[in-house]
């Protein structure tokens, strides 16, 4: 017998060696392979070169941002398209219209590089921060410390659409998606802040510069405002409207209250006192942070610890909580929230009583909303669910302990690690619905969801013709 296996040995050696038939790359291959990443098993899986940073998908391709270079991948097969070093990666466009800006860290300027080819679309040299959204990119560029240009493209403009000066910029406007004043994202373990990608850009952004916030209508490039906070103040920009939030420190706890002014005249458009926004710690009230919130709604606390979605333009209250239920997703149209009993979670339509779905799930349950899905991540037993927001129905439900990367019109990317894979939807349960236009964001005072353009005219309604002759903005 053991004669027998040398002289096998021998005989694979030779053919080895004269090319006839080599089986050692294929035994590596079987070898080095990863165990599958989820039950059932995904449509495909790859090893990326490092841990990835943020993983979006672009039209056919996904690209996944790493600490010193970025790549895309083939979302068909996963084959791996381009590379190239970097220090940040962001994605604006749809997914008709995708481009990946890439830059270095500490470096003026940035690329526009095509997501399937990676050939370089467009380059800049002095800009030195960069906001990427859904329908629009915005570009910063400074030629001294109180002396800046703001530009607007069109993601795979050659000109820009318009330009407007801001009186410096503050150390923190580096790089890609540095903050501004507006909401945070409610998190969720196990699924990535990005996970629904580029969203189209708000009717109002608000830039901090020294001390002071200036509004700036990403229609026109207007500078609408320019407010200094008073000393207990915060301000953000939410929902077409320049919240000024007040904490005030009194009888060993704060007491909040918010005023909302209109862009154009800065006459006060609401205000409601006594839900806490989430901005203050404990100490001596002071506001550190942004409202919690998304689109066009804030997330609050009301008097009596129920939890409330409040809509940016009007201060309507959109969904109050029952005692013992705890918020865990929320866009413009709809709340995800766990049921007091921690036994299920359940979507509710903004606006209306209407419950969209149920389902089962554990009081440690997290949820994210998108455009194209759903996503409930689970534990004791790991599972990531991807289902239609607007009935419930499953898109995909694996049973894994991976994290949700990204999400698109027809499948999800989850990863683990170095490890990425492309969960197709439908597997069982058909195909989701696309969404409008621009992603489902009703402007501020315009037709919400169900309303005639249902969401498909930009965030301002700019992309319609105007049928009365005017819209106040």
């Amino acid at each position: 017998m053991r004669g027998g296996l040398l002289l096998g040995l021998a005989v694979v050696v030779a053919l080895a060696a004269t090319g006839v038939w080599n089986p050692f790359p294929g035994l590596w291959d079987w070898v080095d392979r990863s165990e599958p990443i989820s039950e059932p098993d995904v449509v495909w899986q790859q090893r990326v070169g490092g841990t990835p940073r943020s993983v979006t998908i672009a039209g056919d391709a996904v690209v996944v941002e790493q600490r010193t270079r970025v790549e895309a991948r083939s979302l068909a097969t996963g084959a791996q398209l381009w590379e190239r070093k970097a220090d940040w990666a962001a994605v604006a466009g749809g997914d008709r219209d995708a481009v990946v800006a890439v830059g270095k860290l500490l470096v003026k300027g940035y690329e526009l590089l095509d997501p399937t080819t990676g050939v370089t679309r467009r380059r800049d040299d002095d800009a030195v921060a960069v906001w990427t959204y859904r329908n629009l990119l915005l570009d910063a560029r400074c030629t001294d410390a109180t002396d800046c240009t703001l530009s607007a493209w069109d993601p795979r403009g050659t000109a820009p659409l318009w330009t407007a000066f801001l009186p410096g910029v503050h150390s923190g406007l580096l790089a890609d998606n540095p903050g501004l004043r507006g909401t945070r994202r409610l998190t969720a373990t196990r699924i990535d802040d990005g996970v629904a990608g580029a969203e189209a850009a708000p009717p109002l952004l608000g830039f901090p510069v020294d001390g002071r916030v200036h509004v700036v209508d990403t229609a026109t490039g207007r500078v609408l405002q320019n407010v200094e906070p008073g000393r207990e103040e915060r301000l953000s920009v939410v929902g077409g409207r320049l919240l000024r939030i007040a904490a005030r420190s009194q009888d060993g706890t704060c007491y909040f209250a918010i005023s909302a002014r209109d862009s154009a005249t800065g006459q006060e458009a609401w205000q409601r006192a006594g839900i806490n926004l989430r901005t203050a710690d404990s100490a001596g009230c002071v506001q550190r942070e942004d409202p919690q919130g998304a689109r066009n709604v804030l997330i609050g606390v009301a008097p009596d610890g129920r939890e409330a979605v409040i809509d940016g333009y009007d201060g309507r209250l959109l969904w109050v909580g029952e005692p013992g239920t705890k918020l865990i997703a929320v866009d413009d149209r709809s709340a995800v929230f766990r049921a007091a009993d921690k036994r299920s979670v359940i979507a509710r339509e903004l606006g209306t009583e209407k419950v969209l779905w149920t389902r089962q799930a554990s009081g440690k349950a997290g949820a994210a909303l998108t455009p194209y899905a759903a996503v409930v991540a689970d534990e004791k037993p790991s599972r990531l669910a991807a289902l239609d927001p607007r009935t419930g129905r499953e898109l995909a439900v694996l049973r894994t302990s991976a994290n949700a990367l990204a999400i698109g019109s027809q499948g999800m990317i989850i990863g683990e690690g170095r490890e990425i894979g492309y969960v197709r939807f439908g597997a069982s349960g058909g195909s989701p619905t696309r969404p409008p236009g621009d992603g489902g964001n009703p402007g501020p005072g315009g037709p919400g969801p169900g309303g005639p353009n249902n969401g498909d005219c930009g965030p301002k309604g700019e992309l319609c013709p105007d049928p009365g002759g005017g819209k106040d903005g």
